[in-house]
């Protein structure tokens, strides 16, 4: 690596005792989202069912925690960087190995898992509905894909001389209409800008269902996933199967979102990203469809 180590460092590195520090247990964390249709058993199958935005757990089959759902994950193994502990698991657990797959933040609260001093680097990952197969690991029994809610239930914004604080309260809910389960969360976040310079932190006020503090890391993978979407809109076609009506991609976006967008804005936005095919989807309107794929110009930069 273009160093070489002194005599004198190597002297101090054989005498280095680093059990003189207590070490934290390394884990990951895998919020993983996808774009798929709601199993549920009383839908009419003459009609084809609504997509939703869709995010994996695990319902834990050992203790601490038994029972209750989690996101997907693990320890790492030793020697293992963190990002290839994450891409294993999601190869295990889902045999997927090439999602969209990024770290979003560590978590590392005191108390946070009752079996010691556990850290966890948490990743967010996107991928086509139709490359995945559920493999549930080794601790679970049980893996399914729950529709996701998000709502901003209480705002409140304080001004103390140069500091600002901004408090979000946020109500969470996963379900799976055929598990007849509903998982609920209340988190808050809050913002302090001191002299411009921002901190934010997290407070889980209630959780129904969800293991460890799980419900804080799915509220901030869900608002990276959809800040990144708003500021470019490019993270979004990695829930995308390679070709598109431009109609299913302003979808996608709009349940990220949580609102709907304006057709012309959009589309001048996405003219950039998207290249026409020849090929088009018939059985969506009065006329096929034209199919777009995504620009590698755009993305590969």
């Amino acid at each position: 690596m273009g160093y070489t180590a002194s005599p004198e460092e190597l002297e101090f590195l054989k005498n280095y005792d680093i059990r003189q520090y207590d070490r934290p247990s390394l884990t990951v964390d895998i919020a993983m989202f996808a774009i798929r249709a709601e199993e549920d058993p009383e839908r009419d199958y003459r009609k084809d069912p609504p997509l939703e935005l869709s995010l994996l757990m695990i319902r834990r089959g050992s203790f601490p925690y038994k029972d209750c759902w989690a996101l997907p994950g693990g320890f790492a193994k030793p020697g293992e960087s963190t990002a290839d502990t994450a891409r294993r698991e999601l190869q295990e657990e889902t045999s997927v190995d090439n999602a969209y797959l990024r770290s979003f933040d560590l978590f590392s609260r005191a108390g946070r898992d009752p079996r010691g001093w556990i850290v966890s680097e948490a990743f967010l990952a996107l991928v086509d509905a139709k490359d995945y197969r559920l493999r549930a690991g080794t601790d679970a029994w049980d893996a399914r894909w729950f529709r996701i809610g998000l709502t901003v239930t209480d705002t409140k914004k304080e001004i103390s001389g140069e500091q600002i604080s901004l408090t979000n309260e946020y109500a969470l809910t996963l379900t799976n209409t055929a598990l007849d389960t509903v998982l609920t969360a209340r988190v808050r976040e809050k913002k302090l800008f001191d002299r411009h310079h921002e901190a934010v932190s997290y407070e889980i006020l209630s959780s129904e269902g969800f293991a460890f503090d799980h419900a804080e890391i799915i509220l901030r993978a869900f608002l990276t996933l959809r800040r990144q979407t708003e500021q470019e809109g490019r993270i979004a076609f990695d829930l995308m199967p390679e070709t598109f009506t431009l109609n299913m991609l302003q979808e996608v976006h709009e349940m990220i979102l949580g609102r709907k967008l304006l057709t012309p804005n959009f589309r001048r936005k996405m003219a950039p990203m998207v290249i026409e095919t020849e090929e088009s989807l018939s059985g969506v309107g009065h006329r096929p469809a034209k199919l777009y794929r995504r620009n590698p110009e755009a993305f590969y930069v």
